[in-house]
């Protein structure tokens, strides 16, 4: 009993140790070429599988994307990664990192790309002045599945944020963002 008991606690210790490390690999200070790079190829990759996404982005006010998150859980589970803002002309706004624990019955890992398209400049203000954005509380989230995001019309937009999850790999179900804890860094 203690045996899995130790195992259920090992799993989420283990993804926090992986998510707090300090260790930079940027060339210039405030900066992270390598993570930009994924996070602009997630974003493309985005693009191509739904072409109206691209519409979307261009009506946003900013695009929040995290090319990588992991999840893994084995009744207790955690998620986390971290991912790069961007601006209408495409420089970079800032960095941030997204965490989140569930509990449940869940057994196995996971990794996918998350975009967050950020259509009004309250939800931009509120990430940035807030202490961390949980997702759930404060400006209203959609989450769009592959599906809908191939045949959304940007004419009926009313949200403060459009939420992308895709890319999926691994073995494990129940993605979602509620719950989800988003703070800046600086790297």
């Amino acid at each position: 009993m203690f045996k899995y008991l130790r195992l259920i606690l090992a799993v989420p210790l283990l993804l926090v140790a992986v998510s707090c490390s300090t260790q930079q690999t940027a060339s210039t200070p405030g900066t992270d070429p390598e993570l930009e790079a994924k996070a602009r190829a997630a974003l493309q990759l985005l693009v191509s599988d739904a072409p109206r996404t691209q519409q979307l982005q261009q009506m946003a006010k900013a695009v929040l994307v995290f090319p990588d998150i992991l999840k893994v859980g084995f009744i207790a589970g955690a998620q986390g990664g971290k991912g790069v803002m961007f601006a209408p002309d495409g420089t970079v706004m800032g960095y941030y990192t997204a965490r989140a624990v569930s509990w449940g019955l869940q057994a196995g890992g996971q990794t996918f790309s998350e975009a967050m398209f950020l259509m009004s400049d309250s939800a931009i203000n509120y990430l940035n002045t807030s202490d961390g954005w949980s997702v759930g509380v404060g400006p209203s989230v959609v989450v769009v599945d592959a599906g809908m995001g191939k045949s959304m019309t940007t004419t009926t937009l009313k949200s403060d944020v459009y939420a992308f999850i895709y890319g999926q790999q691994g073995l494990m179900a129940g993605l979602g963002v509620q719950g989800q804890k988003i703070t800046k860094y600086t790297p």
